[in-house]
């Protein structure tokens, strides 16, 4: 059983992602289910076979705790590590080639509280691998795509698991735009020679970020996609293949 957890900032696309991967892979005879990790969602574009809704209620957490929206999320977030026996004894009733665990909202509540670390630790870092959402909208100046890549090795740095940057909504970008994206992904010398168009000490720094993503030796593999389209679904499939199998592809079911 392998986990691909989908990661990113909220708004990147990642429930939409989990819906359309599902139903993909489901359509090329694949095996998978997918695992909803969000307490607080309200509504999911797809129905998930593990929903840690079940057992984590934000409203109640409120409620009992006489918090917020925000806290009470973190709260959950912490919960959820609590509670990380549940969700194996779930994901044990399962017999299944891979798993698509589609992380909370908040990318700080996954990433930088121990939510994250604790499920993947306990399930296996060995079986897990993450999916970096990048919102293009958030990325088409140079500056704002390195901040994205940052966060990007972040969380590669905290979770410490083999990683893969996926740029979403590929479909609603204009296509000079895309292109550009798309080789800043792939060519850190493109990227820098963007950033030092201008002298601003913005770009500076960017530029020095740009230098410790190179020395994390960040994920080199970018790829766009569409949940609307369907593009990049098989780039990602044959990204998973190559963590995990080298390169060679499970047998359809």
């Amino acid at each position: 059983m392998i986990y691909i957890y989908l990661v990113g900032t909220a708004g990147s696309g990642k429930s939409t992602l989990a819906s359309s991967f599902h139903e993909w892979c489901k359509r090329n005879g694949y095996d998978t289910i997918v695992a909803n990790l969000d307490p607080g969602v309200k509504k999911l574009p797809y129905v998930p076979e593990i929903d840690v809704r079940e057992w984590i209620s934000l409203d109640e957490v409120m409620k009992d705790y006489n918090l917020g929206p925000n806290g009470a999320q973190v709260v959950c977030a912490d919960m959820l590590a609590l509670n990380v026996v549940e969700l194996e004894e779930r994901l044990g009733e399962y017999s299944t080639d891979y798993v698509i665990m589609d992380t909370p909202g908040q990318l700080e509540l996954f990433v930088f509280r121990s939510a994250g670390k604790v499920i993947i630790d306990a399930l296996g870092k060995e079986k897990s691998m993450v999916a970096f959402l990048i919102d293009p909208a958030l990325a088409t100046l140079p500056s704002h795509f390195v901040s994205q890549m940052m966060l990007s090795a972040t969380t590669q740095f905290r979770l410490d698991v083999p990683m893969v940057n996926v740029l979403t909504k590929v479909d609603i970008v204009e296509e000079e735009m895309l292109k550009k994206m798309v080789q800043w992904g792939k060519d850190a010398n493109e990227l820098r020679e963007a950033l030092m168009q201008t002298s601003s000490l913005y770009s500076q720094m960017s530029e020095g970020i740009m230098e410790i993503i190179n020395e994390m030796e960040a994920t080199t593999s970018f790829i766009p996609l569409s949940s609307e389209t369907w593009e990049g679904m098989e780039d990602l499939y044959a990204e998973v293949q190559h963590v995990f199998h080298g390169g060679e592809d499970l047998e359809r079911r």
